[in-house]
Parts: structure tokens; sequence; C-alpha cells
């Protein structure tokens, strides 16, 4: 589970926002990392969250990751637009 990195889609399995879909934004320490959804956590105030209680899909957002790895503000609304397309993707599945 701790071999998440910036720009990963992960699903909250614990908390008010349980089952919600985020990215990470940046690895905290061991336990932790910051993630956002751009919706009720914008990239200005992330939500510190527990690895124990993400579960990760393996899918990576490339050009959110470049600009997280590379210090360029990433927007709320990439983030949000990101997460839409994945959900409308998921149920035409």
């Amino acid at each position: 589970m701790k071999n998440m990195q910036p720009g990963q889609i992960v699903y909250s399995t614990a908390g008010r926002d349980e089952g919600r879909k985020f990215i990470v934004l940046s690895i905290i320490d061991d336990n932790y990392v910051y993630i956002s959804d751009g919706d009720l956590r914008k990239v200005d105030k992330p939500k510190k969250k527990k690895f124990k209680h993400l579960k990760s899909t393996g899918i990576i957002a490339d050009l959110i990751k470049e600009k997280l790895l590379s210090n360029i503000k990433v927007e709320d609304c990439e983030i949000k637009k990101y997460l839409a397309l994945l959900s409308k993707k998921e149920q035409e599945v």
C-alpha cells in the first residue's frame, strides 16, 4: 500500500469521505499522504490521510503527476475534470 506516488488515483476506505475518489498530491511520511478531489478537498487545503485508509486504483494521472513533481501549481478544476472523466469511463464499462 505504501507504494503510492503523486498523481495516483485512490479511494477513501474510511471516514466521512469513504468511497470518494482522490488524487495523491504528496507523500508526507511513512504513514500519511495529502489528497485532493478538487471539490470538497481543494488543492490549497488538501486532506491528510493515512495510507491504511486508502485503496489504490493503480491509475496514475500522468499530466497531474508531472506538474506535481515539477512544482507547477495544479488547479482544482484539473483534478475535478480528471476524476469526472474517470467516473464517466467507469460507468460506461
